[in-house]
């Protein structure tokens, strides 16, 4: 397999929702439009961002497929979607969201062995799962929920052999454990993608191959800038980096929650409608720091002379 998925930033896209608790399609059509002015280079749709565990299997199946139809053609679409426990029901889910025609079919690492099960469990119905998909693009996302199931070197070592996989969403939050990814991994065409927001620029000197995390739903536009301008001014990349590690500390808050709130700032007809997290948990203080922090990204980033749309 010679497919190779690009370098850059892949937000782990948000579904919008209306005030009846149903998929809101225009306010999606507009977000896919607000990550494409910010310079990103693919999106990673249907994601636990997205509030996939929220989500019918016929939910994801119409997001993706409308995800396809409206994204820019220079974007590229890794998808995951993998939920259902059995392994039976993981393939005939992951054939349907591939037909839609993404370029990459991500799995979750913890859905392919329980917390108590080793290794030699995930790796056989890893290769029950290669055996029944179509030659496409795969990855695997260390999604934190309902556990989080770090790949260990013998997994991430097998993964690069077998010439299928192109993507890992990496979430141990460790550049010492990433050098070593990084090791194991190359050459192999298998790339990894960091999500932890304070290790982006030192990850990507080591050679992963981007971003993908969830604050790229708040400013994408800071990740792509520090990426795009990290060898010809590293002063720069090292100063976006300190914004972007420090402003992370949104996460910690009420997400995707303050996410659609933070949008709604900028003009997106979001609501703060989510499946997975409680409105009323972003309380009036929190609210509060949702906006200060708008303020001032939109401030640092004027003082620095980004502006939106980005040129790609």
């Amino acid at each position: 397999m010679t497919v190779t998925i690009p370098d850059g930033v892949y937000p782990t896209m948000l579904t919008p929702f209306t005030a009846d608790n149903r998929v809101d399609y225009a306010a999606l059509e507009q977000l896919i439009d607000w990550y494409y002015e910010r310079g990103v280079r693919g999106l990673f749709a249907i994601c636990q961002s997205s509030e996939i565990f929220f989500l019918s299997p016929e939910e994801k199946l119409e997001i993706l497929r409308f995800v396809m139809a409206h994204k820019p053609k220079d974007v590229t679409v890794v998808a995951s979607g993998h939920t259902a426990d059995s392994l039976p029901r993981q393939i005939e889910e992951a054939k349907r969201l591939i037909d839609t025609g993404i370029d990459a079919y991500v799995l979750i690492s913890n859905r392919l062995a329980a917390e108590d099960e080793d290794d030699d469990v995930y790796l056989s119905r890893m290769a029950q799962i290669l055996a029944a998909l179509p030659e496409i693009p795969l990855g695997v996302y260390e999604c934190p929920y309902p556990y989080k199931r770090l790949l260990s070197e013998r997994v991430l070592s097998e993964m690069a052999n077998s010439g299928r996989f192109r993507f890992v969403k990496d979430t141990c939050c460790d550049p010492e454990l990433i050098r070593r990814r990084l090791a194991v991994t190359k050459g192999s065409g298998l790339k990894i993608f960091n999500a932890n927001c304070a290790t982006v620029l030192d990850s990507v000197e080591m050679g992963c191959a981007g971003f993908s995390g969830v604050m790229a739903n708040f400013h994408p536009e800071i990740y792509v800038e520090m990426l795009a301008c990290r060898k010809t001014d590293p002063q720069r990349a090292q100063l976006l980096q300190n914004f972007a590690g420090f402003a992370s500390m949104a996460e910690c808050q009420v997400y995707p929650v303050n996410a659609k709130y933070y949008l709604s700032l900028d003009g997106l007809p979001v609501t703060t409608r989510t499946r997975s997290r409680a409105e009323a948990e972003l309380t009036a203080s929190r609210k509060a720091e949702i906006r200060q922090m708008y303020a001032f990204t939109k401030e640092f980033e004027q003082r620095i002379g980004l502006t939106i749309p980005l040129i790609r």
